[in-house]
């Protein structure tokens, strides 16, 4: 307890509490309008962080990851367009809401559910990282391997339509991972003779051009967007009464424990967590026929679920290594950059710096409720940016992070060549995200496998002798070959 408090006045000095503020509401805009999102924010804000000190580099961080979540519901709310796929749910009763002439209470509602769902999970995140690290101290190279298996399988079975595509994605990122300097024997390996791939690719590049400027130049073919216009005259008063959270409190607390378990599966995330929520909702209900209506219902558990989500993330990175999401997988690459290795003994190692994490999303998420019940009026605003300048200045932020990286063009050029690379799987359905996470854990990957052979003198018996290893390899054969298995017993159905 001493050390939490003593990360939370870290977080409170003067120039880590602004920055975190100034972040978390660049995060709420960047999260309300279509197409941006507050994962962006992180991306672009990361190269900053190269020079700043740890503490106050994890301060703007999480600031924009809170705020990024919370502001997606704005623009669900208010013009039926998510600001992200973690707010597409509430799309479904937000709308139905301001229609109705109930913007203000569909806002309140949304503004408070996003608060409860981030402030309760990180404080379950708080309690139980440190436990489960201590369970992971007594695991070896063969469990380690095997979860970082059934992590990448995971994303792959339940990342997109096809598992074929999803798997296209995921050898992608392995295969990108194996670029550089082999870690072990120090080979060289696939750099063609170019030595600044001996480092192996940089994240920076991959992140800025598979995400954001491909996020940019998809928008930028698409033609600017154009938003309905808002009544602002209907978003006075708060428009909540005890009552209205008292009558839901069933359907809040399943989808805080929903966001919580989807957002601790890695590479999930919050899109996967309010479809979940909104479905159990609306198949537990008494009156299903309300939801897609504008039920209030609808609003609370898909804005608590995805919100949740974050403290769910957040557990498996802090005590595992392994991200719970896609925004969680450039918190690990921050870590990695400021010399730092996360897993079951990063909160040993630096449990002041895995306190103040667990402090500044606590903060964060106060912050944000403040600052979205006091500005709710001028969240019309918001959705009025112009995209042609928000576009020019993304892609100068790109470029800079880029260069900044390496100190040399060669980062510019990747970054272009994975924006490419960014388009090309958009325009074939290969989920980004699977790529991105095999990447992340490739190395992890290879490293353990080679350990536990070497442990073992050669043999890969223990991977499947060991109990939790073996649970944890059953877990991913079956992520991957579910789907399959269940499509060719509906063509054996239909065919009988």
């Amino acid at each position: 307890m001493g050390s939490y408090l003593s990360a939370l006045m870290m977080v409170l000095q003067p120039q880590n509490f602004i920055a975190l503020f100034l972040c978390a509401i660049i995060g709420v805009i960047l999260g309300a309008i279509p197409g941006l999102a507050g994962g962006m924010g992180i991306t672009l804000i990361l190269p900053l962080t190269f020079a700043l000190d740890t503490d106050l580099s994890f301060c703007m961080l999480l600031g924009m990851y809170v705020g990024g979540v919370s502001g997606a519901f704005i623009a669900s709310v208010l013009v039926g367009i998510p600001g992200s796929a973690s707010a597409i749910t509430t799309c479904y009763d937000g709308y139905p809401l301001t229609k109705k002439g109930k913007a203000a209470k569909a806002l309140s509602i949304g503004i408070t559910a996003s608060f409860l769902g981030t402030f309760v999970s990180i404080l379950v995140a708080t309690f139980c990282s440190a436990p489960l690290a201590n369970v992971a101290l007594m695991l070896g190279p063969w469990e380690y391997f095997s979860l970082c298996f059934m992590a990448v399988s995971l994303v792959v079975g339940l990342g997109g339509r096809s598992i074929y595509r999803s798997l296209i994605g995921a050898f992608a990122g392995l295969f990108m991972a194996t670029i550089g300097t082999d870690q072990i024997t120090n080979q060289v390996r696939f750099t063609f003779g170019n030595y600044n791939l001996l480092g192996g690719i940089s994240v920076i590049s991959l992140l800025m051009g598979t995400f954001a400027l491909q996020q940019v130049a998809m928008g930028y073919a698409k033609g600017q967007q154009e938003m309905p216009e808002v009544d602002a005259g209907s978003l006075g008063g708060f428009g909540l009464k005890l009552h209205d959270f008292t009558d839901n409190i069933k359907e809040i607390i399943m989808a805080l424990l929903i966001g919580l378990g989807i957002g601790f599966l890695p590479g999930m995330g919050g899109g996967v967590a309010n479809m979940i929520a909104y479905s159990q909702a609306k198949k537990s209900s008494k009156k299903p026929e309300l939801f897609g209506t504008g039920h209030e219902a609808g609003v609370w558990v898909s804005e608590v679920s995805n919100n949740a989500s974050v403290g769910g993330a957040i557990i498996p990175m802090i005590a595992l290594g392994i991200p719970g999401d896609g925004t969680t997988v450039m918190l690990l690459s921050a870590m990695t950059i400021h010399g730092l290795q996360a897993g079951p003994m990063f909160i040993r190692t630096n449990p002041d710096l895995a306190n103040l994490i667990f402090a500044a999303v606590l903060v964060a998420a106060v912050l944000v409720f403040v600052s979205e019940l006091f500005t709710k009026r001028w969240f019309p605003l918001l959705l009025k940016a112009p995209y042609h300048y928000l576009y020019g200045a993304i892609l100068m932020i790109c470029f800079l992070g880029s260069f900044s990286s390496g100190t040399s063009m060669f980062g510019v050029y990747e970054t272009i060549v994975f924006c490419l690379l960014g388009i090309v799987l958009l325009a074939f359905e290969i989920p980004v995200n699977c790529m991105m996470l095999s990447y992340i854990l490739g190395q992890k990957l290879e490293y353990y496998f080679r350990l536990g052979c070497s442990y073992s003198y050669g043999s890969m018996a223990p991977f499947f002798t060991r109990p939790i290893s073996c649970i944890f390899l059953l877990i991913g054969l079956y992520s991957l070959f579910a789907p399959v298995v269940k499509v060719l017993i509906k063509k054996v159905k239909a065919a009988n």
